[in-house]
This record gives structure tokens, sequence and C-alpha cells, in this order.
């Protein structure tokens, strides 16, 4: 019921993941991004403790090939989780159970995976990964959300899409870029993408806000002088 694309950015050593789905918040269960470690999306059927067992070994120094592999061995209900990571050297790893939902692919790019399943046809995968190739102008978080249309436009999920999220991790223990759309009966690749152009100005105003307070700009808000 999903589609992801994982990518890291060379020059900015970001790392990052952009998703979506027919069902409600994604955000909350699927993707994953640490400082110093990577990313890693863990879907189709899910279980939210795959993301951070992953992110843990990637952070102890695993590749990601290395860290799902450990994190998959032996794991119950494997067959029904796919997974995809990328460290920050850019290598990549996936895991697809046998019972993964429908049409179902990875593909493993440059600096980027992409992973999807119900999908409305295999191609939808390299579709966003070539594109996320060719962004390499843009901010991580937007080079992330405009792969995730070019899956959308492609052909995208078998039914419609309604939540998407968007984390990128840089250097912080928190993310620098965390949004997301839980429900929209729109294109939530396209929200999210405008939900992006909204917070890249005042992005960095909370990364100083968290950093130095005293040096932040003013809030913007009634009774804020």
């Amino acid at each position: 019921m999903t589609i992801a694309i994982v990518g890291r950015c060379a020059k900015t050593n970001m790392a990052g993941v952009a998703i979506t789905t027919s069902s409600i918040a994604v955000g909350s269960r699927c993707p994953y991004a640490l400082a110093g470690a990577g990313a890693v999306t863990t879907q189709n059927v899910t279980d939210p403790t795959i993301g951070p067992e992953v992110l843990a070994r990637m952070a102890d120094g695993h590749s990601a090939e290395a860290a799902i592999a450990a994190t998959m061995k032996d794991r119950p209900h494997a067959d029904y989780r796919q997974v995809a990571a990328v460290d920050l050297q850019g290598g990549t790893g996936v895991f697809t159970g046998g019972n993964i939902l429908g049409n179902n692919a990875t593909n493993q790019g440059k600096d980027c995976v992409g992973a999807g399943n119900l999908l409305s046809r295999v191609e939808v995968i390299s579709a966003m990964t070539n594109a996320f190739e060719n962004g390499t102008e843009l901010h991580l978080a937007e080079r992330l959300t405009r792969a995730l249309i070019a899956a959308l436009d492609a052909g995208g999920e078998e039914g419609p899409t309604h939540s998407a999220a968007l984390i990128v991790a840089h250097e912080r223990p928190w993310p620098l870029v965390d949004l997301r759309i839980d429900w929209t009966d729109d294109c939530p690749g396209q929200a999210m993408l405008a939900l992006w152009k909204q917070y890249e100005p005042q992005m960095n105003d909370y990364l100083t806000r968290a950093i130095n307070p005293s040096s932040a700009p003013s809030y913007g808000v009634p009774g804020d002088e």
C-alpha cells in the first residue's frame, strides 16, 4: 500500500525519506532518519520497531545492507515486511518478504533506493529513483518529494493515495525536516511539495531557535514584538 524513496545528499550528508500510501498517517509508522546513521523505511504490513533497529546498527557503523540483513534475520513475520535504507556513504539495502502485497518492486540507485507495493506497474519505482538521481541541485527534502511525485505521475499505486510524509536528518539529533500530510483526497505528493515550500523559508529559523534562541528572529505571532 506504499511507495517510498530513501536517499542521501552526497554534498551535505543529509539523509531522508519521502513516502506516500493509501492509508492514514503514514508518517507515524514508516519513515525514519537519524543524523550520523542514515534513513530507512519499513512498510507493507508495517512493524514500527524495524526502522529504529536498522538506524541503530547504521549508527554503529554497519552498512545499510548489513543493518537490514541483521535486523531481518530470523525476525518473526518477516515475510510481511518491506524495508529499504541508505547509509551516509551512499550504500543502500533492501528486504522484501514473500507476502508483500500486489505488484511490488525495489530499485537501488546512486545514493538512493526506492520501494513500493500494490503498484499500478513496477516501473513506477525506477521512475522515482531516476528522478532522484537527476535532482542533485535541489535541497534533499525537495529532491525526495519531487522523486515521489515522479512515481505518482508514472502510475503510482493501484488505488488512490491519501497520506504522505517527509523526513530529513542532518547533524542534530532531531530531524531538520519532519512534515506530514496525514489525510487528503487530493494528491498527497503535491500537497507535501506545497507544505515544503511553506516550511523551507522558516526551516533555519527553527534550527536557530533550538540552538541559540537569543539570536533567533521573532516568532511572528500576535503579541511577539
